[in-house]
């Protein structure tokens, strides 16, 4: 098995089911597998999507563990040479396996690849390549002021804007939408680590991966198409809540100990400020959302027959 591919679904049926079609439509020589987690769905998904692939193994936990604990469930039964995350809002195109396999075997010090990612709108999704949140990299993110200069190096050590989009890159971070992560990898650094509940973990890993010595690499010769939400409307405290979480919990794991206690305390304040600010923002957003959604709700429209799978099943309950 060339490639074991991993897909978490949270009551996204039908992104669910245009994701796996966009997969079985790849034009690839590699074998590869789909391994499916549901993290306890209310919308049906585990019946339609078990009915609608039945070849595809699913994993249907009773409590929502979160994306690390959910994605090294598939792991521990994933046979390939490689394994990829893949988020269940996306969208691959048919040369994306071949391309980004190919470009892994004929790189053998990488230790994960990501390609380009695209957003709803076309833009670029600026989180498939990135470097580490240091203290200044945050600061200067956090703040704004990599967006007041966004062609100088200084100012850009996270989002890393300053690179060109279209051109190979070595990175220190990809997105966890979309990265393919070599087996023997894996097994030096070990699995996500699953005190990160939703944000962070793909950080994480791939800092790991790299400290072991291996390259973490951008590779913008193929693209997937990434519908996560972009709406104006208000976003649950929880997510807002493990978010700046996940920013706390990987400052302590790999930074705390390289500064003193004015720069951790700056850091920890930093985080809390933004924190109160967030959800100050959120509480003036409306309930329902303004703006107009991307076709298709958000989901992907590219796929033929899409938004019939879920819909015809459901309705046989």
């Amino acid at each position: 098995m060339d490639v074991s591919i991993l897909i978490l679904n949270y009551n996204t049926c039908q992104l669910t089911t245009d994701c796996i079609r966009s997969v079985f439509a790849s034009q690839t020589r590699y074998r590869y597998e789909i391994i499916l987690i549901d993290n306890n769905s209310s919308d049906n998904s585990v019946e339609v999507l078990s009915r609608t692939f039945p070849s595809i193994p699913l994993i249907a936990n009773r409590e929502n563990v979160g994306f690390a604990k959910a994605n090294n469930q598939g792991m521990k039964i994933a046979k390939g040479r490689y394994v990829l995350l893949l988020n269940s809002d996306t969208v691959i195109q048919s040369d994306t396996l071949q391309t980004m396999v190919t470009y892994m075997d004929e790189n053998p010090h990488a230790g994960a690849a990501g390609c380009k990612v695209l957003l709803a709108d076309g833009s670029l999704d600026k989180t498939c390549k990135r470097g580490l949140p240091t203290p200044s990299a945050s600061f200067y993110y956090m703040f704004g002021v990599s967006k007041m200069f966004p062609d100088k190096p200084k100012y850009n050590q996270y989002q890393l804007s300053y690179l060109d989009p279209d051109e190979e890159h070595a990175v220190d971070c990809l997105v966890g939408a979309f990265m393919l992560v070599r087996a023997e990898a894996i097994r030096e650094v070990g699995m996500l680590d699953e005190n990160f509940f939703m944000y962070g973990e793909d950080l994480d890993w791939c800092y790991r991966i790299k400290q072991a010595g291996w390259a973490i690499l951008y590779y913008p010769r193929t693209f997937i198409l990434h519908y996560k939400g972009a709406s104006s409307k208000r976003r649950p405290v929880k997510l807002l809540y493990e978010f700046h979480r996940a920013m706390i919990l990987f400052y302590r794991k790999h930074y705390r100990e390289k500064y003193a206690w004015p720069v951790n305390g700056f850091i920890y304040t930093g985080i809390g400020v933004k924190f109160a600010m967030t959800l100050v923002r959120n509480r003036l957003r409306p309930v329902k959302d303004t703006q107009a959604p991307p076709p298709g709700g958000g989901e992907s429209s590219a796929l033929p027959g899409r938004g019939e799978a879920c819909s015809a099943k459901i309705s046989n309950f």
